[in-house]
């Protein structure tokens, strides 16, 4: 990844000493060199091996589980069933209704039943063929329309029609909008359910101290506070009795943002054999444990002026969300909620529904609750400008926000840099001159597309509302000089760690060398809501920089006490301080002790939390979509259609990411770069199928991941808006740029070959299907008007 791939674009920012600058990433060289020690990695010495037994039925009820041949079996020491926990678990308060082995009743197939504990793998896989299973079958449910069926059996109890959560909001006079358009369009979309695909398999180390009845868990979690919140609930401990580490993390794009079955289960039964037991995951046991984004019926109605205003917006969404709640509740908020903040529109209706099914569970994904609703908004845009006969880049100019703004469901915007967003890669990608005369050749066609997006910077209102801070950052300073950054936020690959470096070396003026970082570990590290919704760059950033702003203050008043000066009158250098206008110096070292004097060893602490109007309204939903600072993005893709085969390749993708600023342009473009090929993926073939509730694609084979062959070149601008909540105007940089590709093909795959494709992946099959029915049609028009000719 070369940085001078990298265009920046932002209003003059005073000069700096680490933000801004392309550091390698702190961590890096241990991760290249594999020294980096991620969960399986873990010494464990006399380590018992564990191992799920999963159900073969899709729905029933469970009569009988009997371990009784199995626990007898040599090397086995412990089998466990749901009657060892102590409570069912879910990341939200309000959505509890999983337990991490299965009791009654199982929902999916794949549901964990039991789980074992033995010497080996090879006494593992014998215990689990020891437990025998009675399940009486009961009707299942694989798609939406059977799950919401009058007749159908009820997943869980006081959810009839097997809804989770039906979502109604409507703001100003919808009917009066689209009676005011001059043109209105209305389309459905579907959208395949697809999972995240994460590197790292699954795993968790645990470790039982009978004698002190506390448990030690290492695990692959993106949110170690809630894990740990979910572990003392389900084994019924004392939180005090637990500690929660996280190793390195290889990847998690939503799949580890809430507290899964595999890790509770390893707790049990580290707990039931009184030692440490280690859990690896198979990929297709990750595949079933899933939590990716579901399938998702659109229905979209956007009225606009011959202007391109947007008069009104009316969206239909239904998820097909599997078998627990999960993150659903506020999936499906968040498809209605961030409809705002994008653009201006006159007055929206949204009407939703998350649906349960006989399927592994849906949570978060990258662009959590968003991507498929935008792919049918900036679709129908499109298709609307066509029909209009504008630009596309004209109809979205029609509708920009001027900040600060209130959107119509009270969303905050204080930093908006889609106009230089939409500048940028329409420049850089020559639109204008490009667009309808590219070079074709015989069944090769090449087409532009455009489309835009926006997300949070994380949740202004945290999952569990507890008057705390939203983030903490504690500074320790000792003898030797180095400055320790203990956080909980969770480094899971994107780059946070080296970005509390940078903020914390900026504001102290020290080389980042002088810093290190521990993270994650519940013993050691003041707790943080963990690695979800972007939040950790503004939120958790922000905490550091008061951190270090305040160890500032301590430094410079020791400094000033030893030279007998005023604070006032002491300039801070970093690696030294004077008093102006005098020889008075102090050097680093000087200082630190100095400021350990009666003290010694110095912890400073760093809070922040969201500002009262960024955390939305007062309507019931209100939370989910708020945030202190929108990113946005606008995308060309240039496309290339093989109409013989269905084929499309991405030739190139142009991406402007307003990301405030650029704290780390490096680690900010390889984010950009990875939402594109996320979206890429999504767009043209990831996707996950099923039979009769089997998973026919769990493995990195079948579920088909773009890789480096598949990938185009990638044209990245960063664009700088300076948010005036952000740590020196930053705000995210990771998920936004995500929810365009989708459409930017699609329009982009119209522009070559003039279908419409409104359904994802538009695989192969896909597009040749509808390019041979349009053949079809084609032939049965010319025939009617012949035969009208012949009349």
């Amino acid at each position: 990844m070369k940085l001078e791939d990298v265009h920046l674009a932002h209003p003059a920012a005073p000069p700096t000493h680490s933000v801004g600058v392309p550091w390698p990433l702190v961590d890096g060289v241990e991760k290249v060199s594999g020294r980096a020690r991620y969960t399986a990695d873990l010494p464990a010495p006399g380590a018992l091996v564990g191992r799920i037994g999963r159900s073969t039925v899709a729905h029933g009820v469970i009569r009988h589980i009997d371990t009784k041949r199995a626990r007898g079996l040599p090397g086995v020491h412990a089998v466990i069933t749901g009657g060892d926990f102590a409570a069912p678990y879910g990341v939200l308060p309000i959505a509890q209704n999983e337990w991490p082995l299965a009791r009654d009743r199982v929902r999916y197939r794949g549901e964990p039943l039991f789980a074992v504990a033995a010497e080996d793998a090879q006494a593992a896989a014998a215990a689990l063929a020891a437990v025998e299973v009675d399940i009486e079958p009961l009707p299942a449910y694989f798609d939406i329309t059977s799950a919401r069926a009058p007749d159908a059996v009820a997943l869980h109890e006081k959810k009839p029609g097997n809804v989770e959560r039906l979502v109604e909001q409507e703001f100003g006079d919808v009917d009066a909008g689209f009676a005011a358009a001059d043109l209105v369009l209305e389309r459905e979309f579907e959208c395949a359910e697809v999972a995240h695909g994460q590197i790292e398999l699954n795993a968790t180390l645990a470790q039982w101290d009978p004698e002190n009845e506390k448990l030690t868990v290492h695990s692959v979690s993106q949110v170690p506070y809630y894990l740990h919140l979910m572990l003392a609930q389900t084994l019924g401990l004392d939180s005090a009795s637990i500690r929660v580490v996280k190793p390195f993390i290889g990847g998690g794009f939503g799949h580890r943002v809430e507290p899964l079955n595999f890790e509770m289960i390893c707790g049990a039964l580290a707990r039931a054999t009184g030692g440490t037991v280690k859990l690896e995951l198979t990929r297709e046991e990750g595949f079933l444990t899933h939590r990716g984004r579901p399938a998702t019926h659109t229905r979209v109605k956007i009225g606009v002026k011959k202007s391109g205003e947007i008069t009104a917006v009316d969206a239909e969404v239904a998820q097909r969300g599997g078998a627990y709640a999960g993150y659903g509740v506020v999936t499906i908020l968040y498809s209605g909620a961030l409809l705002h903040a994008l653009y201006k529109v006159g007055a929206l209706r949204f009407r939703g529904a998350r649906v349960y099914t006989n399927l592994p569970p849906c949570g978060a994904m990258r662009g959590h609750g968003a991507v498929n609703v935008r792919f049918a908004f900036e679709s129908v845009l499109d298709e609307l400008a066509a029909a209009l006969g504008v630009d596309p880049f004209a109809l979205r100019r029609a509708n920009l926000i001027a900040p600060p703004y209130r959107t119509l469901n009270d969303l905050q915007v204080n930093s908006y840099g889609l106009p230089q967003c939409l500048e940028a890669v329409e420049r850089a990608s020559g639109w204008h001159e490009r667009r309808g005369k590219l070079p074709q050749s015989s069944g090769l066609r090449r087409g532009l597309g455009m489309a835009c997006s926006h997300y949070v910077s994380g949740s202004a209102k945290p999952v569990h509302w507890s008057g705390e801070p939203h983030a903490v950052i504690n500074l320790k300073l000792d003898f030797d000089g180095s400055i320790t950054i203990l956080t909980g936020a969770a480094d899971i690959g994107q780059g946070s760690t080296t970005l509390l470096t940078q903020v914390v070396a900026e504001v102290l003026l020290l080389p980042m060398a002088r810093i290190r970082v521990v993270a994650a570990d519940s013993a050691l590290t003041p707790k943080d809501n963990g690695s979800y919704s972007s939040r950790v760059s503004l939120m958790v950033g922000n905490a550091a920089l008061n951190a270090a702003q305040a160890l500032r203050r301590v430094l410079v008043e020791a400094a000033a006490k030893r030279m007998q000066v005023t604070p006032g009158a002491v300039e801070w250098l970093g690696e030294s301080c004077a008093v102006a206008g005098s020889e008075q110096r102090m050097d680093f070292a000087q200082v630190v002790q100095a400021a350990l004097v009666d003290t010694g060893t110095l912890t400073v602490k760093g809070t922040w939390s969201a500002p009262p109007e960024t955390q939305g309204g007062t309507f019931r939903g209100a939370a989910v979509g708020s945030t202190a600072g929108f990113s946005y993005a606008a995308h060309v893709i240039e496309v290339e259609v093989d109409d013989a085969t269905g084929v499309v390749r991405v030739v190139k993708a142009w991406v402007a990411h307003d990301c405030g600023r650029a704290i780390n342009p490096l680690a900010v473009q390889g984010q950009v770069h990875g939402a594109v090929w996320m979206g890429v993926g999504q767009a043209l073939s990831e996707e996950t199928q099923y039979h009769e509730g089997l998973h026919l694609r769990p493995n990195l084979i079948d579920y088909r991941i773009p890789t480096i062959a598949e990938s185009p070149p990638i044209d990245v601008t960063l664009v700088e808006s300076l948010d005036p909540l952000g740590p020196f105007g930053a705000k995210e940089a990771s998920e936004g740029g995500l929810h365009g590709v989708p459409p930017a093909i699609a329009a982009a795959i119209h522009d070559a070959i003039g279908l419409r494709m409104t359904e994802l992946p538009i695989t192969p099959d896909r597009l040749l299907e509808a390019i041979q029915q349009r053949r079809r049609d084609e032939k049965l028009a010319a025939a009617r008007a012949a035969r009208a000719a012949r009349k």
